[in-house]
């Protein structure tokens, strides 16, 4: 004899398409309120949301082509362009061709750029301070999103089945 998990009754089914049930909503939600947070405090820095990721990623390791840029933030190059454009406009970093490969564009940091992460440190704690947490427990949480969308990624999509 099999053992099938019970079909839930279509108001049990029925509660789950209520918006505050959804993750997607949750986390959509959440990025918004994120965003909006990260604005004010970034202003003083000149970085919109998407710079301030960019240069995150290169205050890790100066250097980086535009293509690990991209992997790292999964951003596509029309994306990363325009936005490299302006921090090099900015005097934030240089946009520089590989001398082994023509094709890549390396990307440097400007002295202006790499003195910016010192100002950039207290952003960090502002938004643990606004959420209400300790850095070990926005550290906790960053964890738990970064295998929750592993596993999405990994996932394959199965359509719904009719009741």
């Amino acid at each position: 004899m099999s053992r099938r998990s019970p079909t839930p009754s279509i108001a049990a089914a029925d509660a789950w398409l209520q918006l505050d049930r959804q993750l997607c909503f949750a986390l959509y939600a959440a990025s918004l309120a994120m965003t909006r947070l990260y604005k004010p405090l970034l202003e003083p820095l000149g970085l919109t949301y998407p710079q301030y990721l960019v240069m995150l990623v290169l205050w890790e390791g100066d250097g980086l082509a535009v293509s690990e840029l991209g992997q790292r933030l999964q951003l596509d190059s029309g994306t990363l362009t325009p936005l490299l454009k302006r921090l090099q406009a900015a005097g934030l970093l240089q946009r520089l061709r590989d001398p082994a490969d023509e094709r890549r564009v390396r990307l440097q940091l400007t002295p202006a750029g790499r003195a910016l992460k010192a100002r950039a440190r207290a952003v960090p704690q502002a938004v643990a301070c606004a959420a209400g947490c300790e850095l070990d427990e926005i550290a906790v949480l960053t964890s738990r999103l970064k295998d929750l969308r592993d596993q999405l990624l990994a996932a394959e999509p199965q359509p719904p089945r009719a009741a």
